[in-house]
């Protein structure tokens, strides 16, 4: 039900009923990119890219850090979940919540111990299905997969035990079998590297002997064959694999030990030796050959960048669009928030030049700043309250406590329409580059909210006069509404969404509304399509229909996806 709460126009000029003291600190600076979390540790990221997002997954640091009372170190052994961001624009990123990998591999019994640095891969099958698979590290003993049917679930294990132990043929002896890295390769083929850990008896610092690679089978749950040995130096941990040019590219980190026997490495190829816990790649056309390995020598130099000292990294490259990124884990987070613990990650994402042709792989340097958007955040579709780029006193609502269907998202996805976040007083989140276009700007808002509350739009400053208010009360959650004075809502904003007074507030969704459609192509680098516009019961409207009511735009944008927005209809006759 479209429920309006508050109808009034809002002036610009508005007094800010909440001073910079009541505000809420943020940890993550809002001129900057990285960490791509403001609040959640995090860390081992891998990533795909499907129907013009891009999904990362990693490591629940977080659930340690909450285990451990939020201090003390972190032990890895209280992780047993994996965390699901994405994001269209590299800008803004939404949280998807939490995949509950213990309780998914429950039926393993005493198998399952944690769940550490994911792998993911997707692909179409021959009748139009999609099949998503994730791997992940069962402590440092096994390694697990789960599958769905979307990037981010609902997931299932469909095996009762780990896909790899030290009972799979070709793998012993190998310390550490964990770090999985999968791949499909051109011809639908998957693969799988992992290991790690110190140097076997029968190995040396150089070549430690715990790097696996190994073929998979088309159900992409076992094994075709036996693992082989990959021959890579100063091989530690974090194993990841991408396919360029038809070629095979593995990446992973190197160990601490001092690099004094580098020259007897036959094929250093005139490489250096790399530097303690850095990360290297190394490329072949055939993966189960070891000998056909070439070793390309490091792209990601251990600087000690945020004060990670000489601390190991875990990696993945992701081919975006027409760019690379480099997808790694720093403790950016932990410094700034300054509780005393330590160990906890988070996760960034930097540019990164790929050569294709050749695979070769420029180095990457970690930052702050993170990188360039890639498209406007369209304000005028409906965005979750986990979409952001930081934010302030946020604490999440775990979704499997909220009853379904929350709203409807136009992700179209389960686990962001159950997610919602509670905002306590002088809480906020900030959303950068939102365009609302030159023409229109936006007529109204709508704030999808429960409990009792008042809500203040900034712009560009958290502690800026508010461009609108909003105030709301009810038990259940429900869309509340305002007018807008809409020449003061056009062009690109940082918008932040402060909530000033707050008693059990729970913020789901919201969305600005315009007058014209010819917003629509102002508020993204994409054009866009309409397909049908129609009530919100769902029913085809004619465009005198239309005039001064709420319509629902179905659309397609420029990528191929499908959209689907509210505005308010012109009132006028076109």
């Amino acid at each position: 039900m479209y429920r309006k709460a508050i109808l009034a126009t809002v002036a610009v000029a508005l007094s800010v009923s909440a001073s910079a003291e009541t505000i809420a600190k943020n940890y993550k600076d809002s001129g900057y990119g990285n960490p791509i979390s403001p609040c959640i540790f995090c860390a081992d990221p891998t990533a795909l890219v499907c129907d013009g997002r891009v999904y990362v997954y990693g490591s629940n640091d977080h659930q340690q850090f909450i285990k451990n009372g939020k201090k003390g170190n972190n032990g890895y052994g209280d992780i047993k979940s994996l965390v699901v961001f994405s994001s269209d624009d590299m800008m803004n990123w939404t949280f998807h919540g939490t995949i509950d990998v213990g309780k998914l591999c429950s039926s393993w019994g005493w198998r399952f111990a944690a769940s550490w640095a994911p792998s993911v891969t997707w692909r179409e099958t021959a009748d139009g299905k999609r099949e998503f698979f994730l791997y992940f590290a069962n402590s440092g003993g096994s390694i697990g997969v789960l599958k769905a049917s979307s990037p981010i679930g609902p997931w299932s294990s469909p095996l009762s035990k780990p896909m790899i132990d030290s009972d799979t043929p070709g793998v012993k002896p190998c310390n550490w079998i964990f770090d999985p890295g999968v791949v499909i390769d051109d011809n639908g083929t998957g693969w799988i590297g992992f290991g790690g850990g110190d140097p076997l008896s029968t190995g040396s610092k150089l070549m430690p002997g715990n790097s696996r690679m190994a073929k998979l089978k088309p159900s992409m749950t076992a094994l075709d064959g036996n693992a082989v040995n990959l021959p890579a130096p100063y091989l530690f941990e974090a194993s990841e694999l991408n396919i360029m040019n038809g070629r095979y590219v593995y990446t992973y980190n190197t160990s601490w030990s001092d690099r004094d026997d580098w020259s007897s490495y036959e094929k250093r190829g005139g490489y250096q030796a790399p530097s303690a816990c850095s990360m290297c790649y190394m490329v072949t056309d055939t993966p189960l050959d070891p000998d056909s390995w070439q070793y390309r020598g490091e792209y990601v130099p251990n600087e000690g960048n945020f004060g990670m000292g000489w601390g190991n990294n875990h990696t993945h490259l992701q081919k975006f669009g027409n760019k690379y990124y480099l997808f790694y884990h720093s403790t950016l987070l932990e410094q700034t928030m300054n509780t005393g613990a330590s160990g906890f990650r988070s996760i960034g994402v930097d540019n990164c030049t790929v050569d294709e042709s050749t695979q070769k792989i420029d180095k990457v340097t970690m930052t702050k700043t993170s990188v360039a958007p890639i498209r406007y955040l369209n304000p005028f579709n409906l965005q979750q309250a986990e979409t952001m780029s930081t934010c302030g006193g946020v604490s999440y609502e775990d979704f499997s406590n909220i009853t379904r269907p929350a709203s409807i998202s136009n992700l179209g996805n389960d686990a962001s329409q159950n997610l919602q976040i509670k905002m306590a007083a002088g809480s906020w989140i900030m959303v950068r580059k939102a365009n609302f276009g030159k023409q229109a700007g936006a007529a109204a808002f709508m704030l999808r909210a429960k409990g009792k509350g008042k809500m203040e739009i900034r712009f560009d400053d958290k502690s800026a006069a508010p461009v609108a208010t909003i105030e709301f009360s009810s038990t259940a959650m429900e869309d509340h509404s305002v007018n807008l004075n809409a020449p003061s809502f056009k062009g690109v904003k940082n918008i932040y969404f402060v909530f000033t007074e707050a008693n059990n507030v729970y913020f789901d969704a919201w969305q600005f509304l315009d007058e014209s459609v010819n917003g629509i192509e102002d508020t993204s680098n994409d054009s866009y399509t309409v397909r049908k516009t129609v009530d919100l019961g769902g029913r085809s409207m004619t465009a005198a229909g239309q005039r001064g009511k709420i319509v629902v735009e179905q659309y397609t944008d420029g990528r191929g996806v499908r959209h689907a927005r509210k505005r308010v209809a012109s009132t006028q006759s076109r």
